[in-house]
């Protein structure tokens, strides 16, 4: 289907996500009557799930996808910890339960279908740390990177918001409130764990228990990653540093700039509706290949 052959709008449902270790995640899932492929739609990281709603929509409606699922984190936006819940939110618990989570309830939208993953730097890992890369037939990574604060542009001042800033307010406040800078308010478990990742060169796969290294060598979905000239997190060393450990799949780069999307993208920007026919397109139809 084609942004000619439009459909009505798809039908969208807020839904409540028990992770498989009990914690409740909300998301949005946009279903249609087309025979296109679903896809699960996964956050950066403090970037709630609205954010990536437009998009969702025109999957659905102006390409023929079956459906799109958007959801939050845990912690994040409207996925808020219930009063009983003990165990601290930590950020590896968005890959490890929260996007599977997800994933199994987009696909018992319909059994069988092929599933497609769209992610957005932090969107970008979960692939590897879910441990279901195998259920994706193809994966878009948009502005992923490791979060080692040595390879960005302006490193001095993202070790500054993360490490002199973010830190000591998570552990004054027990939470990290968006207007630092980095989004929505974090919990201050999450962010510290966050922070303590992106101090390492190697990111977290020098943390042992993450495993991370395994996890990325077992992927062998197709990955399509794109990178944003202007981003000042997603440098060609900060993708790097990441896609090399998804060395058994068939990955293709490309990067994209202000000049040819008609605007500013940075970071975040690739998933704003004004680019709809310059970036959105390309990246959809390799998305929509079999």
């Amino acid at each position: 289907m084609t942004p000619h052959d439009a459909a009505p709008p798809p039908e969208k449902r807020d839904l409540v996500i028990t992770t498989a270790d009990g914690f409740p995640i909300s998301a949005t899932l946009f279903s249609g009557t087309g025979k296109g492929p679903l896809a699960l739609i996964s956050a950066a990281a403090a970037v709630p799930r609205g954010f990536y709603a437009r998009f969702a929509v025109h999957l659905v409606q102006d390409h023929g996808f079956r459906a799109a699922l958007t959801y939050d984190y845990r912690g994040v936006s409207g996925s808020t910890a219930p009063s009983d819940w003990r165990r601290p939110l930590l950020m590896r618990d968005w890959a490890h339960f929260d996007m599977p989570a997800a994933l199994k309830r987009l696909e018992a939208e319909a059994p069988g279908h092929p599933v497609v993953g769209i992610g957005q730097s932090f969107g970008g890992q979960v692939l590897a740390l879910g441990g279901c890369s195998d259920r994706f037939q193809r994966y878009l990574m948009v502005a992923t990177m490791t979060g080692y604060w040595g390879n960005t542009k302006t490193r001095y001042r993202v070790f500054s918001q993360m490490n002199l800033i973010g830190v000591p307010l998570a552990l004054l406040l027990g939470k990290v409130p968006g207007q630092v800078g980095l989004g929505q308010t974090l919990p201050g478990t999450v962010f510290r764990e966050w922070a303590r990742w992106g101090r390492h060169p190697e990111y977290f796969f020098a943390d042992q228990t993450m495993d991370a290294v395994r996890r990325f060598g077992e992927v062998e979905t197709p990955i399509l990653a794109l990178g944003m000239t202007d981003d000042p997190w997603g440098t060609p060393r900060a993708q790097h540093a990441l896609l090399k450990y998804y060395h058994r799949a068939p990955t293709e780069i490309r990067w994209l700039s202000p000049e040819e999307a008609g605007g500013p993208i940075g970071h975040l920007g690739f998933f704003r509706s004004q680019f709809r026919d310059t970036l959105w397109q390309p990246a959809i139809e390799w998305l929509q290949q079999s």
